[in-house]
């Protein structure tokens, strides 16, 4: 039987989801441009927001790639 998915993911689990190295979970982090929390000093993340963030991300993509072929 699988194990359930952790609500609650560390920077290492982040950076294995999104396929990225650990440091840019940090740089990202650090300047809040990813959903995180610190609990003792140690960053956390939500999976649901994170899972929001992606979305909201993917979003954004879209938008501003039809904007770029309306320029054309």
């Amino acid at each position: 039987m699988k194990k359930p998915e952790p609500d609650i993911l560390t920077i290492t689990e982040v950076a294995e989801y999104l396929k990225v190295a650990e440091r840019t979970i940090y740089r990202l982090a650090a300047a809040k441009k990813i959903p995180a929390f610190k609990v003792g000093g140690t960053w956390r993340f939500s999976r649901a927001e994170i899972e929001q963030w992606i979305k909201r991300q993917t979003s954004e993509a879209q938008n501003n790639s039809g904007a770029d072929d309306e320029r054309g």
